[in-house]
């Protein structure tokens, strides 16, 4: 990075000094071709007034003058009467000459040409005279082009004086400059006071830090809760089965036994089920290809599969609404739904009941799971979907379950755009609503 300020420094630099060269050597073109043109002006103004009070013989004085001006007199027809660097134009017709033309109509005349008699560009001005001729005087333009360039040496020894203290100095700079930077606490983004310009991206590095923080924190938690969960039906699993081997169980409890280590061995296989989907669900339900699907028949199917259940728990369950189609992954969306309806009849008071509807709104497709149980308290409403987190831990054994459930809804809930509404009291009931997104909306939770 520092090479590259340097480079770049330099450059600018550089093509300043050759901008500043050019308008240096353009306006030192200009005044010396503006003197130039005032001089033969002056000097054609002079040859005039002594040709005006000598006569013409004055030209034939200024043979013996050596100057680099050259004098020419024109009659009217464009004829050369007489030329000061010799007759080779006399034979040339000059009439439509630009300057001639000029001076015979206007009383004066310029141009700039190059000359075929003289092999040179020359400048050309011209004044009619009392006896009707023209009186041009032209001087080489080599004069002013080599002004220009005699300056071109000087500019260049200044230019690269300039160059190597301009990479000095960008060195200097340049380290000046990357030193903050090389010199951030990136263990502590935002304590850094330096460019202003680094705010956003440092803001953003304190962002991930804590969002990485986060997820390491989850990450440790939800190996220590996954451990605990695993442990606890494996340490039961174990205690039966060695009580069992070592010949202390009476053959009529052997039965009862059998059936503790059975309940246990189902509820690991279904903790290991839940994480596999959680698993799949934070890869964004890799393989799982989205189809239509009709949640109205979703929900329809859920309550059949819970009857036995919530025969169990004494409360009664209902549906209603319309046939709702939408475009998702059928596995994903019958998961959310069997949770969020499995909860509600678990968590309801015997002789409860749970309510479930499927309909359009404006804002897009909704489910609502509502129920007549225990409820959920305020400050435990944004917790209830983290992993292993149960409102009710004294009868988590009692009711079953892995502390996954939620965690499935909310996963399967980014991955189809959907928002999830938690409206709750204690002792009244909770009502949960999935509101199916449309365009480029965030899925989420809230909870009221």
């Amino acid at each position: 990075m520092r090479n590259k300020i340097q480079r770049n420094m330099v450059f600018m630099i550089v093509l300043t000094l050759l901008a500043s060269y050019a308008f240096i050597i353009g306006i030192v073109y200009n005044q010396t071709y503006r003197i130039m043109r005032q001089d033969a002006r002056q000097e054609a103004a002079y040859i005039k007034e002594a040709i005006n009070l000598l006569g013409s013989q004055y030209l034939q004085e200024m043979d013996d003058v050596n100057t680099d001006t050259r004098v020419t007199q024109i009659d009217e027809e464009g004829t050369v009467l007489y030329d000061s660097h010799g007759i080779n134009s006399k034979d040339e017709n000059h009439a439509q000459r630009k300057e001639i033309k000029e001076a015979l109509e206007k009383g004066h005349g310029q141009a700039k040409r190059m000359s075929e008699t003289v092999g040179q560009e020359l400048y050309y001005y011209a004044t009619l005279l009392e006896d009707g001729t023209v009186l041009r005087v032209a001087k080489s333009m080599d004069g002013v082009s080599s002004t220009a360039v005699r300056v071109l040496p000087y500019m260049f020894g200044i230019g690269i004086a300039l160059v190597v203290i301009a990479w000095r100095l960008s060195k200097w700079m340049a380290s000046r400059l990357v030193q903050p930077i090389n010199e951030l606490d990136l263990e502590h983004p935002i304590d850094n006071d330096v460019y202003e310009e680094l705010t956003p991206l440092l803001l953003s590095m304190e962002s991930q830090k804590k969002e990485k923080e986060k997820n390491e924190q989850m990450r440790k938690e939800f190996s220590a809760n996954v451990s605990h969960e695993l442990k606890t039906p494996l340490t039961s699993i174990s205690g039966y089965a060695e009580i069992m081997k070592s010949g202390l169980v009476k053959p009529d409890d052997v039965p009862g036994f059998a059936e503790r280590i059975y309940k246990e061995a189902s509820r690991l296989i279904v903790l290991v089920e839940d994480i596999i989907k959680l698993s799949k669900l934070d890869e964004g339900g890799v393989g799982l290809e989205k189809e239509t699907v009709n949640l109205y028949a979703i929900c329809e199917d859920v309550l059949v599969r819970l009857e036995n259940m919530a025969e169990r728990h004494h409360v009664s369950m209902d549906l209603s609404g319309e046939t709702v189609e939408f475009e998702g992954v059928y596995r994903i969306l019958d998961e959310m739904v069997w949770n969020l309806c499995e909860n509600a009849v678990k968590y309801n008071k015997p002789g409860g009941r749970v309510h479930v509807w499927v309909g359009s709104t404006l804002s897009g497709p909704k489910i609502i799971v509502k129920d007549t149980g225990i409820g959920i308290p305020e400050e435990e409403q944004e917790r209830i979907f983290e992993r292993f987190y149960r409102v009710d831990k004294s009868h988590s054994k009692e009711t079953g379950g892995t502390g996954l459930g939620l965690s499935i809804v909310k996963h399967g809930a980014v991955i189809h755009n959907i928002q999830i509404r938690t409206d709750s009291e204690v002792g009244k009931g909770t009502t949960i609503t999935l509101s199916f997104l449309k365009g480029d909306s965030v899925s989420g939770t809230e909870a009221q």
